[in-house]
């Protein structure tokens, strides 16, 4: 089945909240193959794609909020949140800075913790006082910045001057729709790198 008609099949189960399907589809894709290239290309393109049309105002908040949280059910069915060896270098956190819309997130944190590596969740809608202050308490070599909306990604500038100035050597990734659809805006925002999806976060991981 082609790429774009299973990502419209996806969408449109997401749109109509039908779970059954959604999942049934993901089946259908997994079996046999590796899941990885699925939750890349169809799951958060498709969750990308329904966050802009609520920005949009395409479709209802509460759209957004439900084709999420199913997806983020179907998604711990299907990623293993353990392994049974945890590579804990470097120090690292995730955390979704002022945004609500955390499956992008989600599906980092796992796939990184399938892959072997320990980070801390340090949660959604956190202001830019709120990371610092748990930076403060738990402090990472690397921090995994989210966001779904633009003026969120602009508040990622007024962070990293901070958490520099408490570590100079601190590691920030950026990632979320406004960064992929400005490619630059990560370095204009001062991070030091930014991942489009999943697997790009694991390859900077192994890279640091």
């Amino acid at each position: 089945m082609e790429v774009e008609k299973l990502r419209e099949d996806f969408y449109s189960s997401l749109i109509f909240l039908d779970k059954i399907k959604a999942k049934e589809i993901l089946g259908n894709f997994s079996s046999g193959k590796t899941l990885l290239p699925f939750i890349e290309k169809i799951v958060a393109a498709t969750l990308i794609r329904i966050g802009k049309e609520w920005d949009e105002g395409i479709i209802s908040l509460s759209q957004v909020y439900m084709s999420g949280k199913i997806c983020e059910e179907i998604i711990d069915e299907v990623l293993p949140k353990e392994s049974l060896k945890r590579k804990r270098q470097p120090k690292a956190a995730i955390v979704m800075l002022q945004d609500h819309h955390i499956l992008g997130k989600r599906i980092v944190y796992s796939v990184l913790r399938a892959s072997g590596f320990e980070l801390e969740d340090w949660g959604y809608g956190q202001t830019v006082e709120e990371i610092i202050k748990k930076y403060d308490e738990n402090k990472v070599e690397v921090l995994l910045i989210s966001t779904l909306m633009l003026n969120s990604a602009l508040k990622i500038k007024s962070l990293i001057p901070q958490l520099r100035k408490k570590n100079e050597k601190i590691k920030v990734i950026v990632g979320g729709a406004p960064f992929i659809f400005d490619k630059d805006l990560w370095k204009e925002v001062g991070a030091d790198a930014m991942g489009e999806n999943a697997s790009d976060a694991v390859r900077m991981f192994y890279e640091l």
